[in-house]
């Protein structure tokens, strides 16, 4: 039998969380892991990838992976990198991991992508493409995430 975290202890997880989210959004191309993460907040990783899903509605390498696609994708606008070079930029180790994570979230290929951005985005200012092309995270496409409990 399991207890249940009191609202203290809730509130110190929700802190330390927000703290992981932010690491992973300053420091998205640095080569993160589940593990890594969880120890700058003396978590296990699995209660780190539990709490966090609970939060935000996806897996920590989930959010990583989406704040890597959505810098990529400014990249790829600006059109002067190679779609090789803005996926370990944005700090992939896999181009194929890439392809195949950026080709989920936006919808077709970084290649077709960047194509397509050239085109469309000609005297767009650059904040508006930005938020325009957003891509989706799994818990925006879902609706709200029910409160830990």
């Amino acid at each position: 039998m399991t207890s249940r975290p009191t609202e203290a202890q809730h509130l110190r997880d929700l802190a330390l969380l927000r703290r992981v989210r932010d690491r992973m959004d300053r420091e998205y191309a640095q080569p993160l892991d589940v593990e890594a993460l969880a120890r700058g907040v003396n978590m296990s990783a699995g209660h780190l990838s539990r709490r966090f899903r609970l939060a935000y509605g996806e897996s920590p390498y989930g959010y990583l992976m989406t704040r890597r696609i959505e810098r990529a994708m400014a990249l790829l606008r600006r059109g002067d990198l190679s779609v090789t070079e803005v996926c370990f930029e944005v700090g992939c180790a896999s181009l194929g991991t890439f392809s195949t994570r950026f080709t989920e979230l936006v919808g077709m290929p970084p290649s077709t992508y960047r194509r397509q951005a050239a085109s469309d985005a000609s005297g767009v200012p650059p904040c508006v493409a930005k938020q325009v092309t957003r891509p989706i995270r799994n818990r925006e496409a879902r609706g709200p995430v029910p409160p830990l409990a």
